[in-house]
């Protein structure tokens, strides 16, 4: 299936964020079925709160295509985005969102708030969860078990 091949490269992206010492999420931008943006999260690196994966790839995406309206894209996430992300793609317009693992602790697509799909913003998108969602979560649950061995938050 489609959506797992490209959740296959998040997934990737989001090691690489593990690697860095970043929690490991990753974010890739799809359209034609060609990879137009593609980031794992840096806020260590950038110093920056709001430097996740998500925002990254779609600040990649617009200049890609030249334009913030990222319309006929999907955007593949290995955790559900935050209230932040989901905001970023509600004004990006983009149709469809898939991602891995649920944030019971902070999503904002089904866990704590449904932003993508609130009829009361002026766009709606698709979306499917759950892809990939066992070695999304095992990814995070091990990066954060190796942070408590070490006492670090």
């Amino acid at each position: 299936m489609l959506h797992t091949h490209f959740m296959q490269r998040a997934l990737e992206l989001a090691r690489a964020a593990a690697e860095a010492d970043e929690v490991p999420v990753g974010a890739v931008i799809v359209r034609d079925d060609q990879i137009i943006a593609e980031a794992y999260n840096q806020r260590e690196m950038l110093k920056d709160p709001t430097a996740h994966a998500e925002m990254i790839a779609i600040t990649q995406a617009a200049e890609s295509l030249g334009s913030w309206r990222l319309e006929d894209t999907i955007l593949y996430v290995t955790l559900e985005p935050c209230p932040m992300c989901a905001g970023a793609i509600v004004q990006a317009r983009i149709p469809t969102v898939v991602f891995g693992a649920t944030d019971p602790k902070a999503g904002g697509v089904v866990s704590l708030y449904r932003l993508l799909e609130d009829a009361r913003l002026n766009h709606r998108c698709q979306v499917i969860g759950g892809v990939l969602a066992e070695p999304c979560g095992e990814l995070l649950s091990q990066f954060f078990a190796a942070k408590r061995r070490l006492g670090k938050k």
